[in-house]
């Protein structure tokens, strides 16, 4: 990558090198096993002129999100957040019986089914076939298309313009950051609303969050650079609230320009932090490599010892992030036996690069491991609850983000 993909700069220094991994949601069939597995360069770099942090577009998203195997669905909290972003935002823009709703990368309707449920007219631009099918299953209308400016006029010409377009966890998935603002703003009401949930780049430096950095996200926002990135396709940051989600994540509230009018305070607060941690020169980056190196040597040493001791160590999850952890640490199945997952389509599959099986989750329950390797380490308060029943015999949860830590359940 020679050229930062918002402002064309060619200054782009190097925030932390992963090595190469196969891309992280590419899992395997078993009939896959013993066939050639591309493996890609994991490289985060960040431009020193509008402070975009990304990586190369190496992959595709066509590659990557026509047939997908995350359902948002089988994520009890992520669902409980997307009915209380639904009720939230239907006050706070003021959705009416003849309101428009568009969320763009819509899944399987994880969200729309609550506008659904409100009777306010809907739609989703879900480009991954399969999942896109399950949301119209599930009765919410879903266009399988990507969004650009073409596809955004489309959708204004046919059903008219939105008074809320949504994009939850998107905005890091799509190379053409300014053709897909553009798409954006085609959507939107010239009166109307964007909100966007996104990542937040100061979370990720300082919580050791490095496993979130994999092919399907091209870059990674501070407040400031996402000002910056909205402003190309004709949007203003009007407001921003911090989430706890995905391990700390900004959602970003904005209008077509002319409407837009001053930013709220909390905009100018978040931006002081960010400005306060470094995130705007080279300084608030350099450590940050080295703080990956220890979460990998922990975890490796953690997982060794207990082999040596005979304690069995197994996963739980197969999620994107983990597959950078996995693929990062070089972990295999002689240290992590197998992970599980309760999304169905990964069963019998195998986590890429790492080719470690993905069972049941019942799996659990019947072999009584000493320890459970929490790869979705941002679900941690769901996660403890949903295996408080590993405590009967004994067992123990580890999370390896933002440090190694054990912790004892109670039942």
């Amino acid at each position: 990558m020679t050229r930062c993909r918002l402002c064309g700069s060619a200054a782009l220094a190097s925030v932390v090198d992963l090595g190469a991994t196969p891309p992280c949601e590419s899992f395997l069939a078993a009939d896959q096993l013993d066939q050639p597995e591309p493996a890609y360069p994991l490289h985060l770099q960040v431009c020193t002129e509008c402070w975009l942090a990304q990586i190369p577009p190496l992959i595709t998203p066509e590659e990557t999100f026509k047939e997908y195997a995350y359902f948002s669905s089988y994520s009890t909290s992520w669902v409980e957040h997307a009915r209380t972003f639904v009720a939230d935002a239907a006050q706070r823009v003021g959705l009416g019986p003849d309101a428009f709703v568009v969320e763009v990368a819509s899944n399987d309707g994880y969200l729309l089914r609550h506008v659904v449920d409100r009777g306010i007219r809907c739609l989703g631009i879900e480009p991954s076939v399969n999942v896109g099918a399950a949301a119209r299953e599930a009765g919410v209308p879903t266009l399988t298309e990507f969004l650009d400016p073409a596809t955004g006029s489309a959708v204004r010409a046919e059903h008219g313009p939105a008074d809320l377009v949504v994009a939850n966890n998107v905005y890091a998935h799509i190379p053409d950051v300014v053709g897909f603002t553009q798409g954006l703003r085609a959507l939107v009401a010239d009166d109307g609303w964007v909100s966007i949930e996104v990542q937040h780049l100061l979370t990720l430096i300082e919580e050791n969050q490095y496993d979130t950095i994999y092919h399907e996200h091209f870059q990674y926002y501070t407040v400031a650079s996402a000002t910056r990135a909205l402003a190309s396709g004709g949007l203003a940051l009007v407001d921003v609230e911090l989430l706890p989600t995905h391990g700390g994540s900004i959602r970003l509230w904005a209008r077509p320009t002319d409407v837009a009018g001053e930013p709220s305070r909390q905009v100018a607060d978040v931006l002081a932090r960010e400005k306060a941690a470094g995130l705007q020169e080279l300084s608030g980056y350099t450590e940050f490599s080295a703080r990956v190196a220890k979460v990998r040597r922990d975890l490796l040493r953690f997982l060794i010892d207990a082999a040596e001791r005979g304690e069995t160590v197994v996963g739980y999850g197969a999620p994107g992030k983990g597959n950078t952890l996995l693929n990062h640490c070089g972990i295999r199945p002689d240290l992590l036996p197998y992970t599980v997952d309760r999304n169905p389509y990964k069963h019998g599959r195998f986590t890429p690069g790492t080719r470690i099986p993905i069972l049941p989750p019942e799996q659990i329950a019947a072999d009584k491991p000493d320890y459970v390797l929490v790869l979705p380490w941002n679900l941690r308060a769901e996660l403890v609850e949903q295996l408080s029943f590993i405590h009967d015999w004994g067992g123990r949860l580890v999370f390896p983000i933002p440090e190694l830590s054990i912790v004892e359940v109670k039942s």
